[in-house]
């Protein structure tokens, strides 16, 4: 049995399927891989060709080198390939199809049905049990099931208006397993109302930054926001962010201003607002002068030079400390999930609880923006497909 009918869970039970196992895939909303649905705005950033394990979080950072390495991005673009489903590369390395998100579902739901899948959904599960002779026995909105294998496949708690629940985890939790503790990823960051208020009118504005948090460094897109800030920037540090630390970030993009605005003075009849508008959006430029000055009317050979210095540095040096995130209602992904240090790596088996899997986002993985989420999904659910089958073969 595969519990949940998300990008891991249909992958998982095809290909277990096509290898000849009996499979019955379960899960308890209304609709099919609602996270594929609204992926990419609905072209669904599929897998990323750059995916390696640098792109992971986890407390066991080695954990998902084995299944990343035997079923690469290349792996899956075959499959597509199978299917006439074509992409297109957007951005460092993001692939998304071409015929969008319901086509990728589609093919999953397809590839289920022609391997003989059951699919049952929806169909709520009331309890898990493990009993000697039996296996795996599931009361459920239609029945009591037993199977001799169970495929934990829920997700994680992310968007939890199509369905996302702690269910994995606590499944986890009653068979023994760790659960690291789970907190928002992929998430905007927000600020204190008051603090935040001479930014709240830049809402919609955005820039290319350097930011950095913890380990995390990135060369991304910023968006202002009424709340605080978002974009792939933010939403790429907010992995690493931790509650009580601050962002650090370079307007500039790394760009060294101060040479900039000195050759500037030294040549121009500008003031300085205007001309720090030709390195920053001209709103932001405004802004940040009526806060930390000089003032923007003054003319540029009128400033010191290390006036400008000091300016170029504020740009590029910005602290500031977030209050939270969005929260789980606009997290991408979940970080944190079931500990992995409990489980092989090739197979994704409990090593506590023999014919147990967890695969995808309930695990304690969690990927950068990118595709990288639906690779690990994606490499994850060919892992304990293979190990099904193996099992299978030498039970």
């Amino acid at each position: 049995m595969v519990l949940g009918a998300g990008a891991a869970g249909l992958y998982c039970a095809a290909r277990a399927a096509e290898a000849g196992v009996r499979v019955l895939l379960l899960d308890h909303a209304e609709r099919v891989a609602e996270k594929v649905r609204i992926s990419g705005g609905g072209r669904c950033n599929f897998t990323n060709l750059h995916t390696s394990p640098a792109q992971f979080l986890s407390d066991n950072p080695h954990f998902c080198r084995s299944a990343l390495a035997r079923h690469t991005p290349q792996d899956f673009l075959a499959r597509l390939r199978s299917h006439g489903i074509t992409w297109h590369e957007k951005h460092r390395g993001q692939l998304f199809c071409d015929q969008g998100s319901e086509r990728i579902i589609q093919m999953l739901l397809d590839d289920c049905r022609a391997a003989g899948v059951q699919h049952w959904q929806p169909c709520a599960v009331h309890s898990v049990a493990h009993e000697v002779g039996r296996g795996f026995v599931l009361h459920t909105a239609r029945g009591t099931l037993a199977a001799t294998a169970l495929v934990v496949a829920t997700g994680g708690l992310s968007i939890p208006k199509i369905g996302a629940s702690d269910f994995g985890h606590r499944l986890a939790k009653q068979f023994g397993h760790a659960v690291v503790p789970p907190r928002p990823a992929l998430v905007p960051l927000t600020f204190d109302a008051a603090a935040w208020a001479p930014f709240s009118a830049l809402a919609g504005l955005a820039l290319p930054v350097r930011m950095a948090s913890g380990e995390g460094r990135f060369d991304e897109d910023l968006l202002f926001t009424h709340r605080g800030l978002s974009g792939p920037a933010v939403l790429q540090i907010s992995s690493y962010w931790r509650p009580g630390q601050a962002l650090r970030v370079d307007l500039a993009a790394g760009t060294d201003l101060g040479p900039a605005l000195r050759q500037a003075k030294a040549g121009a009849r500008h003031r300085l607002g205007a001309e720090l508008g030709h390195h920053l959006p001209q709103r932001l430029a405004d802004t940040w002068l009526a806060l930390h000055g000089p003032s923007a009317s003054l003319p540029l050979a009128e400033l010191k030079d290390s006036d400008l210095t000091g300016l170029a540095r504020g740009l590029s040096g910005w602290q500031l400390l977030p209050t939270g995130s969005e929260g789980w209602r606009k997290a991408e992904v979940t970080a944190g999930g079931v500990c992995t240090r409990a489980l092989d790596s090739r197979s994704l088996q409990s090593r506590q609880r023999p014919g147990l899997y967890f695969i995808g986002e309930v695990l304690d993985v969690t990927g950068w923006l990118g595709g990288y989420n639906f690779q690990w999904a994606w490499a994850s659910a060919a892992a304990c497909a293979g190990a099904l089958a193996t099992a299978l073969v030498s039970g």
